[in-house]
């Protein structure tokens, strides 16, 4: 039976907004990444509201997304359930840092990064196909635990890049050419090991999508 996942970007941070890459670090939401948040849970609750359902929600147990899951789990009364294996990509040496930064500190490996090999790895960190990997098999269980149902996750920009990957058969070394917009609801159907996109990037809760649209402005999504 069907699944359907909400797949939700994290609210803004202040690293965010300055690009510097996050991975791992647990760096908390910025004031308007909190607004953000609270704007994202009256949009899920009116929904409900008006019939659809949500059977579940859950997060990365990184600040940041549970900062963005908790006010939706508090309006619907559902418990917050955390998986590690939700968290953005490990960036190791690179985090704390910005691509100037790391083309500085690190040009070998930075000029590896940009080849976009996915069995590269910064130093102490996942490489993409790991990364891929670790995330899908974080969601199948999760799937399964909700047949023919409808469920949020909260996560990171990378992870939302696995998944709409998995879901449109594109390589791992391929450009992106999809936005990974803060606190945007992007919908996939999961039915075993098939995964259909239904909508992405819809930030309709929001006057306007935050600035953190990073396909247009750096090689990675290092959240």
């Amino acid at each position: 039976m069907t699944t359907q996942i909400l797949f939700i970007r994290h609210g803004e941070t202040d690293w965010n907004r300055i690009k510097r890459i996050q991975g791992h670090i647990d760096i908390p939401l910025a004031t308007t990444g909190l607004v953000q948040a609270q704007r994202l849970a009256r949009r899920i609750a009116d929904e409900v509201k008006q019939g659809a359902r949500l059977d579940a929600i859950y997060s990365s147990d990184l600040q940041r997304a549970q900062q963005t899951a908790q006010p939706i789990a508090d309006t619907l009364g559902l418990p917050l359930q955390l998986r590690e294996g939700l968290r953005e990509r490990s960036y190791g040496a690179f985090q704390g840092h910005d691509s100037d930064e790391i083309a500085v500190r690190f040009p070998d490996e930075y000029a590896h990064w940009q080849t976009r090999d996915p069995g590269f790895a910064p130093p102490d960190g996942e490489s993409q196909r790991s990364f891929f990997h670790r995330v899908l098999h974080a969601i199948e269980p999760i799937a399964a635990a909700h047949p023919g149902g409808r469920i949020a996750c909260v996560a990171h920009g990378g992870v939302l890049d696995c998944v709409r990957r998995f879901a449109s058969g594109l390589p791992l070394d391929a450009p992106r050419n999809y936005a990974l917009l803060n606190t945007s609801v992007n919908v996939v159907d999961f039915d075993g090991d098939k995964a259909t996109l239904v909508s992405w990037a819809d930030v309709a809760h929001l006057d306007a999508p935050g600035e953190d649209d990073s396909f247009r402005k750096v090689p990675e999504p290092g959240r």
